[in-house]
């Protein structure tokens, strides 16, 4: 009778196991304990127990284990494989076929053919085919997933494994632990109590450049439930892509929806909380796990400026598709009232584009309803033909000013509306077709902007062929454009202008020297409508000029090794002469539609005209000789050391002007001297500087002077002069002189200090300050920064921007990095985190 429960048992076992893979007892996995604590040392380790000799060799089905009996010998740790059936059985899903790449997961493991199943216990009890339970140091494999626990019951017949006491799961760089944990082990399905979890996935790059890089979040739940591979629900959960256990800040949620597929987290009833305090409750939301774009609710920004009062958003995203997005976002300004704002982006094979408006529908302060609206959009036609569209409109002058806390922002004056098609026939020429003009801006009643003048249209012809016999170079530049402005019937004239410039030249150059001998015929008519001035009554409105051209461009290179404090440099002297002859022509009767004075440099110094633009072809009969030399760090190649001087010579004086006769040069003399000097000093120090000097005057016209000290990231201070007292805007005498001081540094204990205060000597007053601290908390980043800035001396703008950015989620609060990038050169961001722009206000 006591035989009758083991037969029975015998009987369905045998039953059961019609079909499943074999039991496999492989003596090479059985293993004896570690040695005890104080065990002598030196010791021969035991032998592992002979099994049958075919088990070394192929699979074999050993003998049953029997019921109540531990299959342990020796005393040693036992191990258990289980073959998948080689005929009927399914594939291996998609994540066992990836995973089969991986390394071992753990060190020492044996390697197991695909879709077995490991049992490793000091202890295995139970019948095969049946139930395994595996007690003491229990360990069960399959690929790349392991489960530990005190006690492993493994049912074969159904997949299940129950796990209890200190129970782990790994799989790759994820980790689940808890007290208890049932699953189906091929169904990745199951649940844990109470369990701590980390799960890390690959956050692949957004932009070329980028590197990829881990991203994982890590929590707690009351119940984690497995449904699926890389699906998990948890009920009253945690997450946060912080690593410590008690974590800064975290997403606290009553029912948590982790979709690694989809790399979307779904929290509902949740909160998130800093520093064990709520900052902010989400009835609903979706996050990123690896920070990729997914629609929902984001955080809201928030701050404050004179301008707008309290300053409160809270942007929708709405992720379309891969390539197109959508942020809606409402705007609570409390001395303003509500706008509404919205931006859309795309990007296509032959496409890509923005678009972007705003909308108030009556602001407090002025009673009238404001609006903006822009566009940026670029096509690829055809492989040849190109489009581009640029549209910028506000309501009113003070847009900007009013409802923008940023400098760059709020001193735009002309707003670009411009369309252009472009056609590369080959290599060798292209063309533009261009419909141009602007919305200009004048938001101080006192001091009136002019408007450029609208290209309406504009079609531009440019060729350059350097294949021409003997060694020439031939191009050409055509143009026709209409200009017309708003001001036609004051003071401003309008008309058409074709212009054709056609040059030849002969490289010659050999490995130290170099000779570029050109000339050129500019050709220009216009075609003109007067406005009713009464000087403009005498004046033709047929004009046509042409003005011959000719330039030598030479220089030589020498170079040389030296040693200069111990270390080895490659010095180079390279002189250089450029000789330019143009003959003056009379333009006085030709408007200015496009011209404007270039600044004296380097650049210019080699340029035929002085002028830009076509409606002022400067006259010219001078020499320029300049010298530089470099110093290049033999080993790394890095500039040391770059030193540069320059002279110009007048061999006749000069007669076309554009605004005044000041700008005129009289002959016998060189009256420019150039002078710079910069490189990188040392891996700490760098300079840049430039002196512009009238020999003629004895006066210094230009100077700047920029110093850096950067001994490491995000340790960097800055100090800048400008000098520029002859300085125009237009037909304006402005000139400049302000000293810039600017830097970021770490101040200690994870906090930095940043700022910038430009205080202008001409005017002695600050024109912009800027202070802010940042403080890294490892997985989040705090920063305050206040902006001062002034447009004039009695409109001055203030802006505050708080910000609390959780590495890999969120940045909560009106975003100062723009602010920050801008105004401090060589500012570092101190956490390396992949936050998506659109969850903070730029």
């Amino acid at each position: 009778m006591r035989l009758i429960p083991f037969l029975l048992c015998w009987l369905s076992g045998t039953a059961l196991a019609a079909g499943l893979p074999p039991l496999v007892v492989s003596p090479d996995l059985v293993r004896t304990p570690e040695p005890a604590a104080g065990a002598a040392t030196g010791a021969a380790p035991k032998k592992p127990v002979d099994a049958p000799a075919a088990a070394a060799s192929r699979p074999v089905a050993p003998p049953a284990v029997q019921p109540g009996s531990a299959a342990q010998a020796g005393g040693g740790r036992v191990s258990s494989t289980l073959q998948p059936a080689p005929a009927g059985t399914a594939e291996p899903s998609p994540a066992a076929q990836r995973r089969a790449a991986a390394e071992e997961a753990s060190e020492g493991a044996a390697a197991l053919p695909a879709g077995s199943t490991s049992v490793k216990a000091l202890r295995i009890l139970g019948a095969r085919s049946i139930e395994l339970v595996a007690d003491g140091d229990a360990e069960l494999q399959r690929d790349d997933m392991i489960l530990t626990a005190d006690r492993v019951t493994y049912r074969e017949p159904i997949d299940e494994a129950v796990a209890e006491g200190n129970v782990e799961l790994r799989q790759g760089d994820d980790t689940i632990a808890g007290p208890k944990a049932t699953m189906v082990i091929g169904d990745s399905t199951g649940s844990f109590e109470s369990p701590v979890y980390q799960i890390s996935r690959q956050r692949q790059p957004s932009f070329t450049g980028e590197a990829p890089r881990t991203v994982s979040g890590s929590g707690e739940a009351d119940l984690l439930r497995l449904e699926g591979e890389n699906q998990y629900h948890l009920q009253n959960a945690t997450w946060s892509t912080c690593e410590a256990r008690d974590p800064d800040w975290y997403i606290r949620a009553r029912e948590l929806d982790l979709d690694y597929d989809r790399e979307v987290g779904t929290a509902r009833d949740a909160s998130i909380v800093f520093k064990d305090v709520p900052i902010f409750w989400m009835p609903w939301a979706e996050f990123p796990l690896t920070a990729r774009r997914q629609s929902g609710l984001l955080p809201p920004t928030f701050g404050s400026s004179n301008k707008t009062g309290v300053d409160l958003a809270l942007p929708y995203y709405w992720n379309i598709a891969p390539n197109y997005d959508a942020t809606i976002t409402p705007r609570f300004m409390s001395r303003r009232g509500v706008q509404f704002g919205g931006e859309l982006r795309y990007l296509g094979e032959s496409y890509r584009g923005e678009s972007r408006v705003e909308w108030m529908p009556k602001d407090r302060l002025t009673g009238e309803d404001r609006t903006l609206a822009s566009i940026q959009h670029q096509q690829r036609i055809t492989s040849s033909l190109y489009g581009s569209l640029d549209f910028n409109s506000v309501s009113d002058d003070r847009y900007f000013e009013d409802l923008s806390s940023r400098i760059g922002v709020a001193s735009r004056i002309n707003l670009l509306r411009q369309g252009q098609l472009t056609y590369r026939g080959s290599n060798w020429w292209s063309a533009f077709v261009r419909a141009q003009s602007y919305q200009t801006l004048n938001p101080d009643e006192e001091s009136r902007n002019v408007s450029p003048y609208r290209r309406l249209p504009q079609v531009l012809v440019e060729g350059r062929r350097p294949d021409l016999p003997g060694g020439l170079t031939g191009a050409l530049t055509t143009e026709f454009v209409r200009f017309e402005h708003p001001d036609a019937d004051k003071n401003k004239d309008e008309g058409t202008r074709f212009v054709a410039y056609p040059q030849l030249s002969l490289p010659l150059a050999g490995a130290a020297w170099f000779v570029t001998p050109k000339a050129g015929l500019h050709y220009t008519s216009y075609d003109l409508d007067r406005s009713p001035l009464p000087q403009n009554a005498t004046k033709p409105n047929s004009i046509t000029r042409s003005v011959p051209i000719f330039s030598v461009d030479s220089g030589l290179f020498f170079e040389r090794e030296t040693t200069i404090f111990g270390g080895s440099y490659l010095q180079t002297l390279e002189p250089r002469l450029y000789y330019l002859r143009v003959p003056s022509r009379d333009q006085q009767d030709i408007p200015n539609f496009d011209s404007s004075r270039f600044d004296v440099g380097f650049a210019q110094m080699f340029s035929e005209n002085r002028y830009s633009g076509s409606d002022r072809i400067g006259d010219a009969n001078d020499l320029t000789a300049a010298l530089t030399t470099r110093f290049i760090d033999a080993e790394t190649g890095v500039e040391r050391l770059r030193a540069m001087v320059g002279q110009r010579y007048y061999f006749s004086d000069q007669d076309v002007y554009l605004f005044n006769r000041d700008e005129l040069r009289d002959a016998g003399r060189g009256t420019e001297i150039l002078l710079g000097l910069g490189g990188r000093l040392s891996r700490e120090f760098s300079l840049n500087s430039y002196l512009q000097y009238n020999t003629e005057t004895s006066r210094t016209e230009r100077a700047n002077f920029n110093l850096r000290y950067q001994p490491d990231y995000a340790k960097v201070l800055n100090f800048s002069y400008r000098y520029a007292p002859e300085l125009r805007i237009a037909e304006n005498l402005v000139g400049l002189e302000d000293i810039d001081v600017s830097g970021q540094w770490p101040l200690g204990g994870g906090w930095y200090g940043v700022g910038r205060v430009t205080h202008s000597l001409l005017d002695n007053r600050i024109t912009e300050a800027i202070g802010g601290l940042e403080y890294n908390g490892g997985c989040w980043v705090l920063r305050v920064a206040v902006h001062r800035f002034a447009l004039e001396r009695d409109d001055v703008s203030k802006a505050i921007y708080v910000q609390l950015e959780l590495n890999d989620l969120a940045g909560i609060g009106s975003n100062p990095l723009n602010l920050l990038t801008r105004s401090v050169p060589g500012y570092g961001k101190i956490n390396d985190s992949s936050a998506d722009r659109v969850f903070g206000m730029d």
